[in-house]
């Protein structure tokens, strides 16, 4: 696929872009309507322990490539977050390319919503970076395989909600694991937390973290989100960027922004003794997580403890309760301590024990599926 100088990503996805992709997706599609100005591709991971649910992220990708590369990645998570949240649900994901700001409208996002329904409910969206509830309002009207709708229309309305909730609960987890249970109510108290994007599930977060008498430091490219959080806690202390907060004295670092946010440098520079946030795909690249390790970091996987979300928008097959999904991304709390066991009775990173946790349920109960039924 050849480069553009033009700020308009080329909208074709050739078989070259896949196959230069080690995949091991079942599905991958690109939907174009040109009149809309919809350019989205949609992956499905794996559909083994059932349909593929997963977000819609509209984003500025500088090039298809970039949305590409996002894509498979996140269906992938997906898969093995719902895998390890106990939820009879695949992984998927979608990209819209574009500035959600300037290029949203009703047409897009209902053209979008008849690439979804052709899919059969293979595929189940839901909203993601730059789509809100909303939108997936907008998306039903062309689709009936949609969840995260707004409360008005009997869904579960913002997933952030329990994403923040899920993430703390995972935090705690990791923060008994290395500073003890002794008290475990009061595990954060006094510790210094940095979050890295204080937008829709950031800001829930800082909340839980205040609320345990945590020190909180907040950093994010957004201005406005920044004053709304100083607003609604005066004391947090803001940083002007993600590396002034990494370079910062931390017990905890909370990723909450787009992912690749474990780097070797950033990894190399970390005080804290705890990663544990909201954005997915934190680790680089493949190898990091030795890494992490080596430094002596407990590192909570990102699909293990931002499964909250995923709950709260899969309770709605079910007639939306919040108490009831609240009580299941409670769970999580359990899920983040079996893993850091796995992880110290196998001798490995806590990712590769979050993989074959998840991958072990994938493949055992995805063997059912072979079992005919009429």
């Amino acid at each position: 696929m050849s480069e553009h100088t033009s700020s308009r990503p080329d909208p074709v996805v050739s078989a070259t872009d896949l196959l230069e992709h080690d995949l091991e997706h079942e599905q991958v599609v690109v939907a174009n309507d040109p009149a809309s100005g919809l350019r989205a591709i949609i992956a499905i991971h794996s559909t083994a322990l059932g349909p593929a649910l997963g977000g819609t992220r509209f984003h500025p990708y500088p090039s298809t490539a970039a949305a590409l590369a996002d894509v498979l990645a996140l269906s992938r998570g997906m898969s093995y977050k719902a895998s390890l949240a106990g939820l009879d649900l695949g992984g998927g994901k979608a990209v819209i390319i574009g500035d959600p700001a300037t290029q949203k409208t009703e047409a897009l996002l209902r053209a979008y919503g008849r690439f979804v329904e052709s899919l059969g409910g293979r595929y189940i969206t839901a909203c993601d970076v730059g789509t809100y509830s909303e939108d997936m309002d907008l998306v039903a009207r062309e689709c009936s395989h949609v969840t995260g709708r707004t409360e008005a229309h009997g869904g579960a309305g913002d997933s952030s909600v329990l994403t923040a909730y899920g993430v703390f609960c995972g935090l705690r987890a990791a923060a008994e694991s290395v500073w003890g249970d002794a008290d475990p109510g009061a595990v954060l108290a006094g510790r210094t937390v940095g979050v890295a994007g204080v937008g829709k599930v950031g800001r829930h977060l800082v909340r839980h973290l205040v609320d345990a008498g945590a020190h909180v430091v907040i950093t994010d490219v957004s201005p406005a989100a920044v004053a709304r959080v100083r607003d609604e806690h005066p004391t947090v202390r803001v940083v002007e960027s993600t590396e002034a907060l990494v370079a910062g004295e931390l017990d905890v670092y909370a990723p909450c922004a787009l992912g690749g946010a474990l780097t070797d440098t950033v990894v190399g520079e970390l005080t804290a003794r705890i990663v544990c946030g909201a954005a997915n795909n934190q680790l680089a690249h493949p190898g990091v997580e030795k890494l992490v390790e080596d430094r002596g970091i407990v590192y909570a996987p990102d699909y293990v403890v931002n499964a909250g979300g995923l709950i709260q928008v899969a309770d709605e097959f079910e007639g939306f309760n919040f108490e009831r999904a609240k009580g299941q991304a409670a769970r999580i709390y359990d899920t983040t301590r079996l893993v850091l066991e796995r992880a110290k009775s196998d001798g490995v990173p806590t990712a590769t024990a979050a993989d074959r946790m998840a991958e072990q349920r994938m493949l055992e109960v995805g063997r059912l599926r072979g079992i005919w039924l009429r």
